[in-house]
């Protein structure tokens, strides 16, 4: 069989507040995080028998990904990434994921727009 583009299943900017960072502060107070999750599979089974069983539900990844992001703390967005992916190949359909978690109220000392962390994680 000849390589093919993988079909994708995207979520893209789902916000919620956390409490991550390495900072009293961010701990404290807590900030605005964004993640967008481009899961891989094959989409065929589900469109042929046009069946919710045989795909992702992403209405419910979209609320198990948003229990994540404003969950428990920690303290790298690269560890909140893996948690995130974790969930996405949590179903067995997905290959693979790509997860980037936007921390859009950075404090960087300089002016900045957003800080991101992507990961691409597969089976």
């Amino acid at each position: 069989m000849a390589d093919r583009t993988p079909d994708r299943i995207t979520v893209h900017g789902l916000t919620g507040h956390g409490f991550h960072g390495v900072y009293p502060a961010e701990r404290e107070n807590g900030q605005t995080f964004r993640v967008d999750a481009v899961l891989e599979l094959d989409t065929a089974p589900a469109a042929a028998d046009d069946d919710l069983t045989k795909t992702v539900h992403y209405g419910e990844l979209a609320q198990q990904l948003h229990a994540v992001l404003v969950g428990e703390p920690v303290d790298l967005l690269e560890t909140l990434a893996q948690r995130l992916a974790d969930v996405c190949l949590a179903y067995p359909v997905v290959d693979a994921v790509e997860i980037t978690v936007h921390k859009p109220e950075v404090d960087l000392g300089v002016p900045a727009h957003d800080v991101t962390v992507a990961i691409r994680r597969a089976r």
